[in-house]
């Protein structure tokens, strides 16, 4: 709800700070005192188009700011949220003009943007008018608003929540099937390059036993001749080292018995000659173990050839090959699995889509009798407002399956007939701006309990209409202020009696500027402004009389009504 508006130096407002209520309030004063200047004030700041020409003559800069009570908006304070704009309860949007720059928007103290502005706008003011920032003119808005009439809210949500899966499944049905084909590709290479290496069977350690084979099987003929050598020098051979150590043992044996103190070398030696017949004995049976094989040779030879070219042909380490196969063997098996996994994709989306096409099938009947009440109930408050012979209806368009979206398969339009004999057309092309408002306001009225804006301006709904018709425009405003907070520019008296609270707005002159100036009334000056609006410039006691009485009437008939 709109608690307060301020504006500073825009048009012929020097400087004016309103505080609003719940209810309806009426705003009154001469023809060209400037009453829709609080409606272009209050655009402005939720994102109309900003023009330095609004600027008052001599000032540089005008400022415009709305204050909001959102403690009961939940729509608005979600966005807030969202936008990590919000400041609990309370809103403020702030708008400032000047000459040399762009206009700067503000929400709770922080810059936003203009589309920023409009975004959080539309959840807050709703204007109908000849310069309408009009939700009912849009599509979405019109498909909303019916949905709520309706009651409908569970089955859209059941259609939102079955299209967004949909969408994700044959997002990722899609992306499989796109790849199929160069999952194929890969598929095949992988099988070629499991098979080669499964083939090659490296065991492992495979490769470092190979290596040291090799080298064995081609230095075989170096190896039995140096350890024949080895064995001659130390045990076979004459001198071999074990004699001339037992020698060496039996000298220092005869010399130990003389000086106790070579004992230890003679026992040096002893253990020589104990080390060197066990070399002796390693020595022959390895050389016992040597066989010279040609064709083992050959054989490990082309093995290790086998390997090498594996490794240079995946460009890898021979030690790594057996890693490139686990690799091979992991994706093969993945890629195998989303082939298996794209068939059961398939079925899933396609139950998801059938229940999509059962819900929004369920949902277009629900819209088609809601769309038949609400007509109806419009049509005949057209009656009431002055558009006898009227008539409202709303088109629904149901595309093909294949059209299918998140809103289901219908597009609305509502459509008006505004005199007998005229052809339905989109409410957008109705060309009266008092036409239009007159059916905003039926609108608004057969939707007051469903309607998610909470502030509602009707701009001089009254054209063209008068008498009779003028004091049931006023009824129909009056109640829709019941149920949400209705701000209306009028200049019938019929009008502002039902009104909750009334504004004057008035223009003073002096030798150098003019002023508007918005002043609440009291009991005594709404008697006395609705005489003027009766009887004009002129206030008799007849003329104020009959404002009395079309005060009391009001409120006696709105007190009725609510008993």
């Amino acid at each position: 709800m709109l608690t307060h508006i301020a504006i500073q130096d825009l048009v012929i407002v020097s400087r004016l700070e309103l505080d609003l209520g719940a209810g309806m309030t009426a705003l009154t004063g001469e023809t060209g005192a400037g009453k829709s200047i609080l409606i272009d004030a209050l655009g402005l700041t939720l994102g109309d188009k900003a023009d330095a020409a609004l600027i008052r003559s001599g000032r540089e800069r005008a400022e415009v700011s709305a204050a909001f009570d959102v403690s009961a908006n939940l729509a608005a304070r979600a966005w807030l949220a969202e936008q990590a704009l919000d400041d609990g309860d309370d809103c403020l949007l702030r708008r400032v003009l000047t000459r040399g720059g762009r206009a700067r928007a503000y929400i709770n103290g922080r810059v936003v943007s203009t589309a920023q502005l409009r975004d959080l706008g539309d959840l807050l003011v709703d204007i109908h008018g000849q310069h309408a920032h009009q939700s009912l003119l849009r599509p979405a808005a019109q498909r909303t608003l019916l949905d709520a009439y309706g009651g409908l809210g569970e089955a859209t949500t059941a259609v939102v929540e079955h299209y967004r899966r949909y969408r994700a499944l044959d997002t990722r049905w899609r992306e499989l099937t796109a790849a199929q084909a160069q999952r194929a590709a890969r598929m095949d290479l992988l099988r070629f390059v499991v098979d080669e290496l499964a083939a090659l069977a490296l065991a492992p350690g495979e490769l470092d036993a190979l290596d040291a084979e090799q080298r064995r099987l081609a230095n075989l003929g170096q190896l039995q001749g140096t350890t024949a050598a080895l064995l001659d020098l130390l045990y076979e051979g004459e001198p071999a080292v074990r004699d001339q150590l037992g020698h060496a043992a039996a000298e220092l044996g005869g010399l130990a018995a003389i000086d106790e103190r070579l004992q230890e070398t003679r026992d040096l030696i002893d253990g020589a000659l104990v080390q060197v017949g066990e070399a002796a004995s390693n020595l022959r049976q390895y050389l016992d173990s040597l066989e010279l094989d040609p064709g083992r040779l050959a054989e490990v030879e082309q093995r290790l050839v086998r390997i090498h070219d594996l490794a240079r042909k995946y460009r890898l380490a021979p030690a790594d090959l057996d890693q490139h196969l686990q690799a091979a063997w992991a994706e093969l098996a993945t890629l195998e699995a989303a082939d298996l996994s794209l068939g059961n994709l398939g079925a899933e989306r396609d139950a998801e889509y059938t229940g999509l096409l059962e819900r929004a099938r369920a949902l277009s009947r629900a819209r088609r009798t809601a769309a038949d009440h609400l007509g109806d109930t419009v049509t005949a408050a057209m009656q009431e407002l002055g558009m006898a012979g009227g008539h409202f209806a709303i088109a629904l368009l149901t595309a093909a399956d294949d059209d299918i979206g998140s809103s289901g398969l219908d597009s609305v339009e509502f459509q008006v007939s505004a005199n007998p004999g005229q052809p339905l057309q989109p409410l957008a092309r109705v060309a009266s701006g008092g036409e239009l408002s007159r059916i905003s306001l039926a609108i608004q009225v057969a939707t007051a309990s469903v309607g998610g804006i909470p502030t509602l301006v009707f701009d001089e709904v009254d054209v063209g209409i008068g008498g009779g018709v003028a004091e049931i425009v006023g009824r129909l405003l009056r109640r829709l202020g019941a149920a949400r907070q209705v701000l209306c520019v009028t200049h019938l008296p019929q009008v502002a009696a039902q009104a909750h609270r009334q504004l004057r707005v008035s223009k003073r002159s002096s030798s150098e500027e003019t002023f508007t100036q918005i002043d609440p009334l009291d009991a005594d000056a709404r008697i006395d402004e609705i005489a003027r609006m009766l009887g004009g410039t002129a206030i008799t006691a007849t003329t104020r009389a009959h404002a009395e009485e079309m005060l009391t009437q009001a409120h006696t008939a709105a007190d009725g009504a609510a008993t």
